[in-house]
């Protein structure tokens, strides 16, 4: 895993009881998963917004927010950024398409 992600992954875990009034992680994990997810769509919009804007820099900064709020919401659901990677791993040489054909669940 990216060294980078993997010293997210652990400032977040250590952060998440931190007190909240010194902690974004910890504000974040004391309103819930609801937010945290909210949080993250807020992000997701404005990376689209940045790419088709065609601003390079925001999309770069936009999609840094995306990434670390991502990672909150799966430590929060207790999924460790090792399983996302072995997922894309393991999906590395299958085609999109076959991909996801071959799900068992809806996406």
């Amino acid at each position: 895993m990216n060294d980078t992600l993997a010293t997210l992954e652990a400032t977040i875990a250590r952060r998440r009881k931190a007190d909240p009034a010194q902690s974004y992680v910890a504000t974040l994990f004391q309103k819930g998963r609801a937010k945290m997810a909210q949080k993250l769509g807020e992000e997701a919009v404005e990376t689209v917004i940045a790419a088709m804007k065609g601003d390079r820099k925001e999309l770069v900064m936009e999609s840094a927010d995306l990434l670390f709020h991502l990672t909150v919401l799966l430590a929060e659901a207790g999924v460790p950024l090792s399983d996302v990677m072995a997922e894309l791993n393991r999906r590395e040489g299958i085609s999109g398409i076959a991909e996801k054909a071959g799900r068992t669940s809806h996406s």
